[in-house]
């Protein structure tokens, strides 16, 4: 019996150009067809009035497949309780 070709892997490549973006929370997930999406936001001031409102402004949308957002929730997860953040369950949720 002939043996299987292997799967070439798949290398990682570091790019230190791409772009990066700063959300101060996700205000929102959508999922459609197994893609999640989830809406980031951050805070602005509109400095054309004083003292400056307030908005949260979209910035991005972080869109995966399932299977990616699972293992990115699960990393992150593992990682910030590694770095001493422990998840509280808030009581009567």
């Amino acid at each position: 019996m002939a043996s299987q070709p292997k799967t070439p892997a798949i290398q990682f490549v570091d790019n230190p150009s791409s772009p990066e973006i700063y959300a101060s929370g996700a205000t929102g997930f959508f999922v459609s067809n197994g893609i999640i999406s989830i809406t980031l936001e951050s805070i602005r001031a509109d400095h054309g009035e004083k003292p400056g409102p307030l908005s949260r402004v979209v910035v991005g949308r972080l869109t995966m497949p399932a299977a990616g957002a699972q293992g990115l929730a699960i990393g992150l997860f593992d990682f910030l309780e590694k770095q001493g953040f422990k998840y509280d369950k808030p009581k009567g949720g």
